[in-house]
């Protein structure tokens, strides 16, 4: 009984320690500059016409916007199978706003699953819904390099993040395709966010 504890625990932590994935990116696209504000104010999105291309594990990317969200980490997973886990290792739901306010976060149910961010209250919610709609979001993060994914895998519920990059579109010869939402007042299919980070700060 207590070997089969021991391998349980041991398992978590092998699963919780083990490095994450770092696509392979060529040519790396230019930084996204930082950006001055309010660090719990809405994400600032500057669309992209002709946004930077270069491939991600050798699959054609394009970015469609550069992003800049600071929030608050409501729920994180990390995923291990698949061309998706393979690209984006780390899905992160962020509240910003009055969603990053801790009484507020103290009053939904959040959890994540299957690429999905979910949400649910009871008696009245904490805020109207569509403002938590508008001020929360589900995104995969696809790390630029080692130091990135380091701190994706240490991002957890309750701290203060900042991520600086591009969202993006991804499209493979066969045809697979992953696109970015580029709206903040989306739910359902495709609202997720794709983001290419380049660099994450606490706060």
């Amino acid at each position: 009984m207590k070997r089969g504890l021991l391998l349980v625990v041991l398992a978590v932590l092998a699963w919780q320690l083990w490095p994450l994935p770092v696509p392979a990116v060529s040519p790396r696209p230019p930084a996204v500059a930082p950006v001055d504000g309010d660090p719990f104010a809405a994400p600032v999105q500057r669309d992209l016409e002709h946004g930077p291309r270069f491939t991600v594990n050798g699959i054609a990317a394009r970015a469609l916007a550069e992003y800049t969200v600071s929030g608050r980490v409501l729920s994180a997973t990390r995923y291990r199978l698949g061309r998706g886990a393979d690209l984006a290792p780390v899905d992160l739901a962020l509240g910003w706003g009055r969603m990053s306010d801790p009484r507020v976060i103290d009053r939904l149910d959040i959890h994540q699953g299957g690429r999905w961010y979910f949400w649910r209250y009871e008696g009245a919610p904490p805020l109207p819904v569509d403002e938590i709609t508008r001020s929360s979001a589900n995104v995969h993060l696809i790390p630029a390099n080692r130091a990135v994914a380091r701190a994706l895998r240490r991002a957890d519920a309750g701290q203060r993040i900042t991520l600086r990059g591009y969202l993006v579109e991804l499209r493979a010869a066969d045809g697979w395709h992953w696109t970015s939402s580029l709206r903040r007042d989306d739910s359902g299919d495709g609202s997720c966010e794709l983001m290419y980070v380049q660099a994450v700060s606490d706060g």
